[in-house]
């Protein structure tokens, strides 16, 4: 028979040891700007979040304009993070300078952009990890299948949807998502 100091010492250490081994929430990540600076996602609470894997030399780069006219539009609700990524046929070969002023040139771009990541893979960044497992993130699980795959996260850091690269940042359903109360 265990005494019950001890069954309680147990219980403890066994709760204790389930919550360490709980998943990161999408606040917890922390990433480096294109200019090397930290975001930290804590920042983001309370507001909608689309996260997007980039690229400079793909049929859908032109989401650029569209990413950046939304991100206009509804910038008191949304933020828009992209992060360059070189998964897809070689599509982001450029530094981070020539990134950010592609995007600058290109097409104005003034939502965040971060460090070029690996969106899929054995060096998947571990935001991607998040956002593609069931068993970290709790909603679904999905594959990175092109450049300009879209995420929706909401004012509480869940996910929400995942929205396919030919689908444009501004279709009906993202726009029912950011104007849904």
């Amino acid at each position: 028979m265990i005494p019950d100091k001890l069954m309680i010492t147990i219980f403890f250490l066994m709760i204790s040891i389930a919550g360490f081994s709980q998943t990161s929430g999408f606040y917890d990540f922390k990433v480096k700007t294109l200019e090397g600076d930290d975001f930290d996602f804590s920042s983001l609470k309370g507001k909608k979040v689309m996260i997007v894997n980039t690229a400079s030399k793909c049929g859908f780069t032109p989401q650029y304009k569209d990413l950046e006219e939304l991100y206009e539009k509804y910038n008191k609700e949304l933020v828009i993070i992209g992060f360059p990524a070189n998964n897809f046929l070689n599509q982001e070969p450029g530094s981070a300078a020539d990134i950010r002023e592609f995007c600058s040139r290109n097409y104005g771009v003034t939502f965040p952009m971060m460090e070029k990541i690996s969106v899929k893979g054995k060096n998947m960044h571990p935001l991607y990890q998040w956002l593609t497992a069931k068993d970290k993130n709790g909603v679904m699980d999905s594959e990175v299948k092109w450049n300009f795959q879209k995420y929706l996260i909401d004012e509480n850091g869940k996910l929400v949807d995942v929205i396919y690269s030919k689908e444009k940042p501004g279709s009906d359903k993202v726009i029912s998502w950011l104007t849904a109360k």
